[in-house]
């Protein structure tokens, strides 16, 4: 699928235009691969800290993140994509401004606690694998939300709807 989304881009000339059910596949891939990313951290950093209470720790971190950042901004994100007027969208507006500034922000934040060794390895495991537990799943609801708009397309037998597998 991704191939066919980049010979579009090439096939349109450049435009760097994608369908809008599209951006959700692309949030799918950056939130996975950003999520599978921090929770492999987490889980090379667990080696030395496996207990019951850290992996209890790590869960409570999870449904924080999941209940009161990820999982909105999951909804936040497909009801605004699914709003816009145009079928044909900038390949980045999978996300606002705002939340490529909350990216930004926490990437930096990650990068710059383990490079400056600000927090014990513990705190990373366990932190990490819920945070990056949480974000591999917002990726795979965003993959979840463009199948089923690629399915419900498919289903209605709208012609344009149709091509969104395609993208």
């Amino acid at each position: 699928m991704l191939e066919t989304v980049i010979l579009d881009i090439v096939r349109k000339g450049g435009s760097m235009k994608v369908k809008r059910n599209t951006l959700l596949l692309i949030a799918c891939l950056v939130w996975s691969l950003a999520g599978f990313n921090i929770l492999r951290i987490g889980f090379l950093s667990y080696q030395h800290h496996i207990a019951i209470l850290n992996f209890i720790l790590s869960a409570i971190v999870f449904l924080i993140f999941q209940k009161f950042i990820f999982g909105k901004l999951v909804r936040k994100h497909t009801e605004r994509i699914g709003n816009y007027e145009e079928e044909r969208q900038f390949f980045l507006n999978f996300f606002d401004v705002k939340s490529f500034i909350i990216m930004a922000f926490m990437i930096t934040f990650g990068i710059s606690i383990r490079a400056l060794n600000l927090a014990p390895e513990r705190f990373i495991a366990v932190f990490y694998s819920g945070l990056g537990s949480s974000l591999f799943l917002a990726g795979v609801l965003f993959g979840y939300n463009f199948c089923k708009g690629a399915c419900k397309g498919l289903a209605t037998g709208s012609t344009a709807q149709k091509d969104i597998i395609e993208d």
